[in-house]
């Protein structure tokens, strides 16, 4: 977790190369504009050209299942992009379906799991229903994903801090 440009997705990255395992980049942004599609150029520029890069805008945890396996690092980036997509999408059911199936499956998944996410709770209550929306749906997926995972990380001015780290 980490706020805009805290080093988040470096940091995630660097524990990727660092496993030794074969990685593939589970990335859920979408270009609608010629500036995201310069975000998304300049991330897959930053990323070592041996690692698999899979598109998964919605669906990630069939993504992550068929993706899933003991030697390999599945290196997801970014969660919020995905809420954004879904809450976007306004399909409700299709909403909780989906954020059900990702904290069922995450925590049993084989090899190595990286999920990079954007903390927006500590900043101004947006004055946009929608906003508002989002930064709640976040909060509350951090919240349950950290209930379920070994391992939680916030990163900040590219720092790591634990926050939870295996028994």
């Amino acid at each position: 977790l980490g706020g805009a440009r805290s080093g988040k997705s470096r940091y995630a990255a660097e524990r990727a190369r660092r496993s030794g395992l074969d990685v593939r980049c589970i990335v859920t942004a979408e270009a609608f504009d010629a500036e995201m599609q310069e975000r998304i150029t300049r991330h897959r520029a930053e990323r070592p050209a041996h690692w698999r890069t899979i598109e998964s805008p919605r669906g990630l945890a069939e993504t992550l299942a068929a993706q899933a396996a003991p030697t390999r690092c599945l290196l997801v980036d970014c969660l919020t992009l995905w809420l954004s997509n879904l809450l976007c999408a306004g399909d409700e059911a299709a909403l909780e379906a989906e954020t059900e199936a990702l904290l069922a499956l995450a925590p049993t998944l084989p090899g190595r799991l990286l999920l990079v996410s954007n903390e927006v709770g500590w900043g101004i209550v947006p004055d946009d229903p929608l906003a508002r929306r989002f930064r709640d749906e976040a909060g509350r997926l951090h919240q349950r994903l950290a209930g379920r995972l070994e391992r939680v990380t916030l990163v900040v001015a590219g720092l790591p801090l634990a926050l939870k780290t295996p028994s």
